[in-house]
C-alpha cells in the first residue's frame, strides 16, 4: 500500500515537473529561433542598405533615370558583399524585374516589402534550400525608385538550431530521470510519518481487538450459562439469546479486525507451506454443501484434473475462499446456484466463485473490497455482516502476490476470481 502510494506520488511529481520542463525547453527553443532570425535579419538588412546606398538616379527630360552600375552584384566589378548572398534583384516602381544576380526572378514582384522565409531549389544541385529574403523599397527625393530584393541561405542558422535541438533532446530525458528519482526520494520521505501513524493505528487495533476477545468470551459464556439456568423461565430466553447473538457478532468483528491488523504486507517465508489447492477447495465445498442444502441452493464444484500446488499459508488462503463462499451463499436466493471452480492456467492458479445471486450494482464494484463498505441495497439488509469479508479476502490474496477481481450484474449474480501465482519454493 505504501509503495503504491509512493509510486503514485513519484509518478505525479514527475509528470507535473516533467510537463513544466518540456514547456520550458520548448520556450527556450522558440526564443533561440527568434534570436537567430533577428541576428540574420539585421545582417541581411545592413547589407541591403549598403547596396541601396549605391543606387543613383537623375532626371532627364522629366523622366527619372536609375543607375545601378555601382550597386554590388548588379553593377560592374567585384564586391565583398557577394559572400553568402544567393540572389540580388532589382524591380522598377511598377514591380517589373529589371536586373538580377543569381537565381532568375519572376517577371513581376509578387511579395510585399519586408522579411520572408522561403523554400527554394538550388539550380546546380537541385536540392531544396531554405532562404531568408528581404524586399526593401528604395526611395528618392520624388518617390520610389524601385525595389531591392536580397536573399541569404538559412543553412548556418539551421545547423546551429539543430545542434541546440540535439542538446535539448539529450538534456531533457536526463533531467526527467533526475526529477523521477527526486520524486521517488521525496515520496519516501513524505510517506514516512504516514507509515509510522499507520503502524501505530495498526498496533492499537491489534491490541484493542486482542483485549476485547476475553471480555466478549466471558459475556458469551455467562449468557449461555444463564440461558441453561433459566431454561424453565421463558421470560429470560429472548433477552439472553439477544446477548448471545450480539456477543457472537462482536466476537466475529473483533476476530476480523485482529486478522486485518496482524496480516499486513507479505507473508513471512516460514509461514508458507506446500498446499494442494484441489484438496483445500474440495474440503471447503463439502463443508458448505450442508449450508447450501439448508438454503435450497445448488452448490457444485469443478476442480482441475491435474493437482495444483503452490506455496501459501493454508489457514489464510482457506479464510479468503471461505469469505467468498460465505458471501455467495448469503446473497443467493433459494433455488439459485453457487459454483466453485479451480481453473488451470500456466503459472497461475485461478479460483472462481460464481453465484446466481442478487448481484452488485456497477457503481459499487470499485469499492466492494474496501473495509466496512456495504452496498446500500437489499444486499446489506439483514446480512449481519460488517463489510470486512471481501476486504480480508483481498488482503490475503494480495499478501500471496495474487489478484482478485469481480464481475457482477444486478439480478443475475456475481463472479469472483482469485489469481494466485505458482512459484517455486526459492521464490516464495
Amino acid at each position: 500500500m505504501f509503495n503504491h502510494s509512493r509510486r503514485n506520488l513519484a509518478r505525479w511529481f514527475t509528470l507535473s515537473m516533467g510537463s513544466i520542463l518540456v514547456v520550458f525547453a520548448g520556450g527556450i527553443y522558440y526564443f533561440e529561433i527568434k534570436d537567430k532570425l533577428d541576428v540574420l535579419d539585421r545582417l541581411l538588412y545592413d547589407r541591403t542598405r549598403v547596396m541601396a546606398a549605391s543606387v543613383q538616379y537623375e532626371w532627364r527630360q522629366g523622366h527619372k533615370q536609375v543607375d545601378l552600375s555601382n550597386v554590388p552584384l548588379l553593377g560592374s566589378g567585384s564586391h565583398p558583399l557577394d559572400k553568402n548572398l544567393v540572389y540580388v534583384r532589382w524591380y522598377n516602381p511598377q514591380g517589373q524585374s529589371i536586373r538580377f544576380f543569381g537565381t532568375p526572378p519572376p517577371e513581376q514582384l509578387n511579395v510585399s516589402p519586408g522579411f520572408l522565409t522561403i523554400k527554394s531549389v538550388d539550380p546546380l544541385l537541385e536540392d531544396e534550400l531554405w532562404l531568408r529574403q528581404v524586399t526593401l523599397p528604395i526611395e528618392g527625393r520624388h518617390g520610389i525608385l524601385g525595389y531591392l530584393q536580397v536573399a541569404m541561405p538559412l543553412a548556418e542558422t539551421q545547423n546551429s538550431l539543430s545542434q541546440f535541438q540535439v542538446v535539448l533532446t539529450l538534456a531533457v530525458p536526463v533531467a526527467l530521470g533526475s526529477i523521477g528519482l527526486t520524486g521517488w526520494l521525496l515520496g519516501g520521505a513524505a510517506m514516512q510519518p504516514i507509515r509510522q501513524s499507520y503502524h501505530q493505528l495498526q498496533r492499537f487495533t491489534a491490541d484493542a481487538s486482542h483485549e476485547l476477545r476475553s471480555p466478549l468470551s466471558a459475556i458469551l459464556t455467562n449468557a449461555q450459562v444463564a440461558l441453561m439456568i433459566a431454561a424453565d423461565d421463558l421470560q429470560y430466553h429472548q433477552p439472553l439469546e439477544n446477548i448471545i447473538d450480539s456477543a457472537k457478532s462482536m466476537g466475529t468483528l473483533v476476530n476480523n479486525l485482529l486478522l486485518l491488523a496482524r496480516q499486513q504486507g507479505q507473508i513471512l517465508p516460514q509461514s508458507l507451506k506446500l498446499l494442494n489447492l484441489n484438496d483445500l477447495l474440495e474440503n471447503l465445498a463439502s463443508q458448505y454443501l450442508e449450508r447450501a442444502m439448508s438454503q435450497s441452493i445448488s452448490l457444485t464444484y469443478e476442480l482441475s484434473e491435474q493437482p495444483i500446488e503452490l506455496w501459501a499459508d493454508p489457514d489464510l488462503l482457506r479464510q479468503a475462499v471461505e469469505n467468498l463462499l460465505d458471501n455467495a451463499c448469503k446473497y443467493t436466493p433459494a433455488s439459485g446456484t453457487v459454483q466453485l471452480r479451480l481453473v488451470p492456467h500456466p503459472g497461475w492458479a485461478v479460483i472462481q466463485v460464481i453465484d446466481t445471486g442478487i448481484g452488485i450494482p456497477e457503481a459499487d464494484l470499485p469499492y466492494i473490497f474496501d473495509r466496512f463498505y456495504r452496498v446500500d441495497t437489499e444486499r446489506s439488509q439483514d446480512s449481519g455482516g460488517f463489510g470486512l469479508g471481501l476486504a480480508i479476502a483481498r488482503q490475503i490474496v494480495q499478501a500471496h502476490n495474487g489478484q482478485i477481481h469481480v464481475a457482477s450484474t444486478v439480478g443475475k449474480g456475481s463472479n469472483f476470481q482469485v489469481e494466485l501465482p505458482i512459484k517455486p519454493r526459492s521464490m516464495a
